[in-house]
């Protein structure tokens, strides 16, 4: 019974862990909860923002017209935004100093100029130049049209959005094709295929999973910018809007009623990005991809 006794007086006692409390989550989990209640009192019982007024307007001819403009602005901007800017790209990254200096040169102004006033510019294109015309250089013009005719608001609004969204475009292909290793090129040309080959088939495929997250992002940023063509101007959704609370002086219900469609556009459009991001990073972000699962399914483990 002594030894006994003594084995059990060496022995150290049973660790009794004691989890670690977070006051400051349940603190912070709480003013969330409490404004997110705030957040919805008030849309429920604010008078301001008339729910009835806005369904009234929200599927009506003129709101879908302006949606439907809206879109189609945007994927106009984005579809020539990104051909543009691929060559703006090209361009950039030539040993020619001409064609580098050009595409710098292009990259410095409409990145340096706000977009609103490039707009404006593209309204009142019928001032600067009042005539277009086919012709020699400095010499005389076969045939010539009126620009203000030539460039109805449609055409002034899309060019504007394309000539200055690619501008971002070029520096995020840049970006692209410089984080693909210079070695896969070299090894390419030694293979006999010349530089346009080498990038078409080697560089881009795999500059894509660099390029399509920023570009999903400038996407998403396009559809909000579209509503600064009402410089032009152009009936798209915040213009439309604009329109009807002129004469309904319902202004707040017509806003609100506009970030609703901006709200709707841009999911359909993050989702869209999600996918397309997963597609492209196959083989590259498997292993995160799988952590990033097991982290949720186990609640968030620690470091």
């Amino acid at each position: 019974m002594t030894v006994d006794n003594d084995v059990d007086a060496g022995r150290p006692e049973a660790i009794r862990a004691v989890p670690v409390r977070h006051p400051g989550r349940w603190l912070g989990g709480a003013v969330i909860l409490v404004l997110l209640a705030m957040f919805v009192h008030f849309l429920l019982t604010s008078k301001a923002l008339e729910w009835s007024e806005q369904w009234k307007f929200l599927f009506s001819d003129a709101v879908l017209k302006g949606v439907r403009n809206t879109v189609w602005l945007t994927l106009a901007a984005m579809a020539g935004g990104i051909v543009l800017g691929i060559v703006l790209a090209l361009m950039r990254l030539s040993a020619n100093p001409l064609l580098s200096g050009a595409a710098w040169l292009y990259l410095w102004f409409f990145r340096g100029t706000p977009l609103y006033t490039q707009l404006l510019i593209w309204g009142a294109v019928g001032t600067l130049f009042p005539t277009v015309g086919i012709g020699i250089p400095f010499g005389p013009e076969f045939e010539t049209w009126k620009t203000q005719e030539l460039v109805n608001a449609a055409l002034a609004a899309s060019l504007g959005l394309i000539l200055n969204e690619a501008a971002y475009m070029a520096e995020i292909v840049r970006a692209g094709i410089l984080s693909v290793d210079e070695g896969q090129q070299e090894a390419a040309s030694a293979l006999g295929m010349s530089r346009m080959q080498t990038m078409r088939r080697i560089v881009l495929p795999q500059a894509m999973r660099v390029i399509v997250p920023p570009t999903g992002n400038e996407s998403i940023s396009m559809l909000k910018n579209t509503s600064l063509v009402a410089a032009v101007p152009y009936s798209e959704l915040t213009f439309t809007a604009q329109t009807i609370y002129a004469s309904t002086y319902k202004i707040i219900p017509m806003l609100v009623m506009a970030c609703l469609w901006y709200l709707l556009i841009s999911s359909v459009m993050m989702i869209g990005q999600y996918y397309l991001e997963r597609h492209y990073s196959k083989g590259t972000s498997r292993g995160a991809e799988a952590r990033q699962r097991v982290r949720f399914r186990g609640g968030g483990g620690g470091q």
